[in-house]
């Protein structure tokens, strides 16, 4: 690690020479990690008066910099141009070797780009796809809701859609990407399926996890093929997902709305309470079999 560099990375930050964002992509880069970034910011934040905080235990498990092979897998984090020149970051998984294929692009729940995303970006590796979860947070990782809620909040909706669409942009000048792209979401990232699906021309194929439906306005710029995923015990009514998936039948684009009796919100999510084994397992059926038909 280059001490003298991060000091002086500190102290851009502290005086104000670059933004939070820049911070963060270039605390990544010199320390490898993006918790140990997200950890330096904190104490930068906290206590702007006082010398550069420790570095921070590099030993601690988390994704790397541009990409590090994982077995057959080729998974870290990557950086790409945002629409305002400022970097961007995503979390990117796919097989090494072999010939192009279909890109899934991955988006978050509201806790962040977690562990939890990235492992469903390394499963979709897994089954052959690049996957690419987009870091909508600029670094940010909680489990608080009240952070949760506070950073979705902050999240423009055409924002958000936009750095969606620059992470499509960068994968199709990958060779590995043969220009075919899957989206699929949960919670908050299930809305943002949606959205994404209704203003890209790019997407072949959309999966949203019980996140906000569209109005039957908004579903009527749908093209690509729509499989979503509610459970009877979330909050999210299930009439509207219904009325939006006629929508999409009247137009004839493809879909399907798959309710499961007893499932809770985020019922995908085995790292929660809420996590149901059974409606899991058969949506990742599912979403593969939809994936594999329409990409």
């Amino acid at each position: 690690m280059n001490r003298v560099e991060l000091m002086e990375l500190v102290r851009d930050y502290q005086i104000g020479s670059m933004t939070r964002r820049q911070f963060l992509l270039r605390a990544t880069a010199v320390l490898g990690s993006v918790i140990a970034a997200n950890t330096l910011l904190a104490a930068c934040t906290a206590n702007p008066n006082e010398n550069p905080p420790p570095v921070v235990d590099e030993s601690q498990p988390s994704a790397t910099v541009g990409s590090s092979s994982d077995g057959e897998l080729v998974t870290g984090i990557v950086s790409y141009p945002g629409l305002d020149n400022d970097d961007l970051m995503g979390y990117r998984a796919y097989q090494e070797g072999g010939e192009s294929r279909p890109a899934i692009i991955v988006i978050q729940e509201w806790w962040g780009l977690n562990e939890h995303i990235k492992d469903v970006a390394r499963r979709f590796a897994t089954e052959g796809y690049v996957a690419l979860a987009p870091d909508l947070y600029h670094g940010v990782v909680t489990t608080e809701p009240d952070e949760a809620r506070k950073q979705a909040m902050e999240l423009g909706m055409r924002d958000a859609v936009g750095e969606i669409q620059q992470a499509i942009d960068f994968l199709k000048g990958q060779d590995v990407v043969n220009g075919r792209f899957g989206i699929v979401g949960f919670c908050m990232g299930g809305g943002l399926v949606l959205q994404t699906a209704a203003n890209s021309p790019d997407i072949d194929a959309a999966i949203p996890f019980y996140g906000s439906p569209l109005s039957p306005e908004e579903a009527a710029k749908v093209t690509a093929p729509v499989l979503s995923f509610l459970g009877t015990r979330d909050g999210i009514s299930a009439s509207d997902y219904e009325a939006m998936h006629a929508v999409f039948t009247e137009a004839g684009i493809p879909n399907k709305f798959q309710l499961y009796d007893g499932a809770q919100h985020a019922f995908f999510n085995d790292t929660r309470a809420s996590y149901d084994e059974t409606a899991a397992k058969d949506a990742w059926q599912q979403t593969l079999a939809w994936f594999a038909t329409n990409l």
